[in-house]
């Protein structure tokens, strides 16, 4: 039991000196390995407290300032039948455009028009209009003056066959079945509308817009109408 106790005594004091004696050897190395010890800055309550006040002031900043919205400098609706302008305009008033809205009235010769044959007489041309009336069409006008076409309804003339066609093909999903297209040259009155610095939210409204009225465009501004808007 002796020899077995003694042997536990050299154990330990074996164990204790490699703890004292390596580890100790091992600390300067240990030390070389920091990054700037030197360098190292305690901060007080008050100066953490100073730092965080001013990250959130930044974050804050940066809240408040959004991105620069991208205008489009002058964008140009139309053109519409005077008969079109009231829907129009109340199809805008929702956007709030104000003084950046105008609009132009131009003169242009019709090649084509969308229109129902010339009925028997007056009486018969006035109930195919409040057929019309019915099926949700409300833009045309019994024509009267032209005498090879007297009693025909018009529904609608246009710069071009395509956009006749369109228009043509609009009134066929409102169930009228007797409408076709033809040439006409006349001219009309046609209104365009302005609109100056567009966000890009309401190039996509007027967009939209313009899909509902076959034949119209959006596109850039004529010269006169970007001189005005300077």
């Amino acid at each position: 039991m002796r020899v077995v106790f003694f042997l536990l005594v050299l154990a330990n004091l074996g164990f204790f000196a490699w703890m004292y004696f390596g580890t100790a050897s091992e600390e300067p190395q240990l030390m070389g390995q920091q990054l700037n010890p030197q360098a190292i800055r305690v901060l007080s309550a008050e100066q953490l407290a100073a730092l965080a006040a001013e990250r959130a002031k930044q974050t804050v900043e940066r809240a408040k300032t959004p991105p620069k919205p991208v205008l489009a400098a002058c964008l140009e609706l139309g053109a519409f039948n005077l008969g079109d302008v009231p829907r129009v305009q109340q199809l805008l008033e929702p956007l709030a455009l104000g003084s950046k809205l105008s609009q132009r009235r131009e003169e242009e010769i019709a090649g084509y028009w969308v229109f129902l044959p010339p009925q028997r007489n007056r009486q018969a041309a006035n109930q195919k209009a409040a057929e019309l009336r019915k099926l949700g069409v409300e833009d045309f006008f019994v024509v009267q003056e032209d005498p090879k076409f007297r009693f025909a309804i018009s529904l609608g003339v246009f710069k071009t066959e395509e956009a006749a066609q369109a228009r043509l093909a609009e009134l066929r999903t409102k169930r009228v079945r007797t409408a076709r297209v033809g040439p006409r040259e006349t001219p009309v009155q046609k209104i365009y509308f302005a609109v100056r610095e567009v966000p890009e939210a309401v190039v996509s409204r007027l967009n939209e817009l313009r899909q509902s009225f076959p034949g119209s465009e959006l596109k850039d501004c004529s010269i006169e109408e970007k001189r005005a808007a300077k």
